[in-house]
């Protein structure tokens, strides 16, 4: 299970067309006006190739900021990631339009196939069908929908999202910054557009108007194959309420997970990173204590990856697993958590186990954790 919340400032995704506010040579980073509350945090590694190029400059190289950007300067950037906490929110040029079988980029030259397609066959026919498409410095990467999907709804794809490269182009040289011009999808389209595959067997709505506009979208983006598994809701029960969802909530906000041969995960987030413990229990179907620790500690591999995807957990997570003296039983532990991880959507890695014999985790941040937006959410309702 996964929760996803959408805020009505959501901004992850647009374009807009900025202005070089402050550079700051000495954290080889740049401050851009968009025209929001807070300006966009632009680092030198998100400079892209053509403005590299421009300036006669090699991925590669080593180059000081300000050679490239300075005060004053018009620039079009896009919102990579949100403001967490007292963090600005992240901008890019290297700008990334997703459609249903594709994101296109239109400022660096890559190719690549999502790492969820596996046959070498479809791998071969989507790259063949990706060069024909892209010109010399465009960048087409194939999603996992690609798989399977016909070169005319391939093509129709990346044309539909080459016009709204083109519309942005048109519309940055037309207005000046600070200027939105490209707005992300809201968050329902956008789970819709990535999510909806064959695996998902219906969709259950509990708004008749936003039962109407998901028909709608599906039709626009020619999946109209889906719309038979899109499902309102009519009940007088709350949905969340009759599928459990509040509870699981409530749930996913205590420091304490059960685990269920009695252990526990004992989860604290801190601002720098997330420590998890785990503990034994009352463990009654093992009476050997090293068979019991091994069961408490693979049942803890199973749920943890499950608890960072519900609460929305990233960075640097820890976890302190109950000390093993067996080899084996830690390679089990470890192959198993791993064989979670890479179950996730969003990119995680087990980086190492540590001196001390924690375990340490990598997640990619995607925004707040869902405590922090529950807190915020308690606040504003104060306010």
């Amino acid at each position: 299970m996964e929760i996803y919340y959408e805020t009505a400032e959501r901004i992850l995704g647009n374009v807009y067309k900025g202005v070089i506010k402050d550079v700051l040579a000495g954290m080889s980073s740049a401050f851009v006006d968009v025209g929001l509350e807070e300006n966009l945090f632009l680092s030198a590694k998100e400079i892209n190739e053509a403005i590299l190029r421009s300036h006669h400059i090699r991925r590669h190289d080593s180059f000081p900021i300000q050679k490239v950007v300075k005060s004053g300067q018009p620039i079009t950037i896009q919102v990579k990631r949100e403001g967490i906490g007292t963090k600005n929110p992240q901008g890019t040029t290297k700008i990334s339009l997703p459609g249903r079988y594709w994101v296109f980029l239109p400022k660096d030259g890559r190719l690549g196939i999502s790492r969820r397609i596996e046959s070498e066959t479809e791998v071969r026919r989507l790259k063949k069908i990706a060069k024909d498409l892209k010109r010399l410095d465009e960048g087409l990467i194939a999603r996992t929908a690609a798989q399977g999907a016909t070169r005319d709804d391939l093509e129709r794809d990346f044309n539909f999202l080459l016009g709204n490269w083109k519309g942005i182009e048109d519309e940055a040289e037309r207005v000046r910054p600070p200027t939105l011009l490209y707005q992300g999808m809201d968050l329902v389209r956008t789970l819709l557009r990535d999510r909806l595959l064959e695996d998902v067997e219906r969709v259950v709505i509990d708004s008749g108007k936003k039962f109407d506009e998901i028909r709608d979208f599906l039709r626009y983006m020619h999946m109209d194959e889906f719309e038979t598994a899109i499902q309102l809701y009519q009940d007088r029960r709350p949905l969340f309420e009759m599928r459990g969802v509040e509870a699981q909530i409530r749930e996913s906000l205590e420091k304490r997970v059960a685990l269920p041969g009695g252990g526990s995960l004992v989860i604290e987030e801190t601002e720098a990173l997330t420590a998890i413990d785990v503990n034994t229990g009352s463990d009654v179907k093992h009476k050997d204590q090293e068979m019991a620790i091994l069961n408490t500690n693979l049942e803890a591999a199973m749920e943890l990856p499950r608890q960072l995807r519900l609460r929305k957990l990233s960075g640097i997570i820890v976890v302190d697993f109950i000390d093993m003296k067996r080899r084996d039983h830690e390679s089990r532990v470890l192959k198993r958590l791993r064989e979670e991880l890479r179950k996730d959507r969003v990119p995680s890695d087990l980086v190492d186990i540590t001196q001390l014999g924690l375990v340490e985790i990598t997640r990619k941040r995607e925004g707040e954790s869902l405590a922090d937006m529950m807190t915020d959410e308690e606040n504003d309702d104060e306010d």
